[in-house]
């Protein structure tokens, strides 16, 4: 690990620390003959996995198996491979949950049979065909979700438009810290058509901040409605998946207890 990544993980897991996850009461534990005890968390653009930590100890209490995925922003097909490799590591059925640009990566990646269910928190669900970009057209643009490129073509979130933008929720010695330890996306892969799109064949929820700068409200609502995911909105910024662990954490549950699957790795089935 280089000094920069050492610095990337600790600046997300000190943001995450300012909302640890509330411990899982007994009556939250998973049933042992619950189908579906798996999650694997994939983060977005301008973070790593360690943003997760409040959800992932809310989760572990209850008893699940959680991974996360450290995807390299390089390109979608890199990010969704490192998913995959993730999903192969598991032992049966998955809900697989993504943050922004990891809804892009879950959409894609999700079609894998072991994916029961998907989580969507303030993500991109994008169809088979489309682009990420094509997702923004027609809404209003998110003015205080600044991003800069550089020469090479990779995005960092303005370092003056990063509070505003990303975490307004988040104090501001530790937005600091997350605003100088960004880890850039390549934007060529914003311009990338997806090949499926695992909500068409899976139940999907999603978790919306309703104080999101990065997307546009009506986005991330048309986003859900589309897919018909079952939708929970909470008051949040960006960040919601560092500051609002538990509000995740209980939907992932909610998606893992609703899942029933019938013969592994074959066909899995949402109760209604």
């Amino acid at each position: 690990m280089t000094p920069k990544t050492t610095t990337t993980v600790a600046a997300i897991a000190v943001a995450a620390a300012l909302s640890a996850a509330i411990p899982a009461d007994a009556a939250d534990t998973i049933p042992q003959n619950q189908s579906v005890k798996n999650v694997v968390l994939v983060h977005g653009a301008f973070a790593d996995g360690s943003g997760w930590r409040g959800v992932y100890d809310n989760l572990t209490k209850r008893g699940y198996r959680v991974t996360i995925v450290q995807n390299p922003l390089t390109s979608l097909e890199d990010d969704v491979a490192a998913t995959k490799r993730a999903l192969e590591r598991q032992d049966g059925p998955v809900i697989l949950v993504g943050h922004s640009w990891g809804g892009t990566v879950i959409t894609e990646a999700g079609i894998d049979a072991k994916v029961a269910g998907l989580v969507y928190v303030s993500a991109l669900s994008p169809d088979a065909g489309e682009t990420t970009a094509q997702q923004y057209e027609g809404f209003a643009p998110a003015s205080e979700f600044v991003i800069e490129t550089t020469r090479d073509g990779f995005g960092y979130v303005s370092p003056e438009k990063f509070k505003a933008g990303f975490a307004h929720d988040v104090s501001d010695a530790d937005v600091a810290f997350m605003r100088d330890a960004q880890v850039p996306i390549n934007m060529s892969a914003f311009g990338t058509k997806l090949e499926n799109a695992a909500w068409r064949t899976k139940p999907s929820w999603a978790v919306i901040a309703t104080e999101d700068k990065a997307f546009d409200q009506a986005m991330l609502i048309h986003m859900a409605e589309r897919i018909k995911a079952k939708i929970t909105k909470v008051s949040a910024s960006h960040a919601l998946f560092m500051t609002q662990p538990k509000v995740v954490a209980d939907t992932i549950d909610q998606a893992a207890r609703s899942n029933r699957h019938s013969g592994f790795p074959n066909r899995l089935i949402a109760d209604s």
